[in-house]
């Protein structure tokens, strides 16, 4: 049978390549994890390769996953978080509805009023998302001008309030620590472009497993959605 184009050259089937792809963007596992336990089930892979795998099918989940998004709430939380990139501290943007939906992340190596009004396109810009009637933020000055500036350029409706009330952002802070700590698990990021990648199958996974996704409630759903976006499952 041949392989989906996706896969195609690849020494391993599709099959093997999207599970370690998939268990470890979901859980808290490295890759040398992953390396034991496809040895119990008589296969020998390399680290570098589940990383390779990682890094390419990653972001592919994250870009096939958007089409098949649930649309969001109008109640914006936006706040950002700082991890570790080669033993420097970056800037992690991210974003949720009011019932806890993700919404987008956006990754910056500074924490200022153009990350922030980068990241406001990009979550505007977004197919799942709609107009916000509120947008909620922590007392970060950088979000006042950057708000200010969407309105000016017509990326945000002219009547969205912006609040900025520390408590109604728990929800997103909340949020934050599940991808934390698979980020933790993974042992850090060598480069600012291996983030980003990683990060982007991190959030993909993490919306797939709230139920974002159409049809995909449960957890065996969502691992037959997975399947299907690749032209994998049956």
């Amino acid at each position: 049978m041949e392989k989906p184009k996706a896969f195609k050259w690849k020494h391993y089937q599709a099959e093997i390549i999207l599970l370690n792809v998939r268990w470890y963007l979901r859980y808290k596992l490295t890759y040398r994890d992953l390396v034991e336990m496809m040895e119990e089930r008589g296969l020998t892979l390399s680290h570098t390769t589940i990383m390779r795998w990682v890094h390419e099918y990653g972001p592919e989940i994250d870009k096939r996953l958007r089409k098949k998004l649930k649309k969001t709430g109008d109640s914006w939380k936006l706040d950002e978080t700082y991890i570790k990139v080669k033993g420097r501290w970056k800037y992690l943007y991210r974003a949720v509805d009011k019932e806890g939906n993700t919404l987008d992340f956006y990754l910056s190596a500074h924490r200022d009023q153009l990350a922030a009004a980068r990241f406001l396109k990009k979550l505007l810009g977004a197919k799942h998302t709609v107009t916000p009637r509120v947008i909620n933020t922590d007392k970060n000055p950088a979000y006042i001008p950057a708000i200010e500036s969407a309105k000016s350029a017509d990326y945000l409706a002219e009547e969205t309030e912006h609040r900025q009330v520390k408590y109604l952002n728990n929800r997103i802070e909340s949020d934050h620590r599940p991808v934390k700590s698979l980020i933790r698990a993974g042992l850090g990021f060598g480069s600012h472009r291996t983030a980003y990648k990683t990060i982007r199958g991190y959030e993909a996974m993490h919306m797939i497993r709230k139920g974002q996704m159409k049809n995909g409630d449960t957890y065996l759903q969502q691992v037959r959605n997975i399947g299907y976006m690749f032209g994998l499952a049956s």
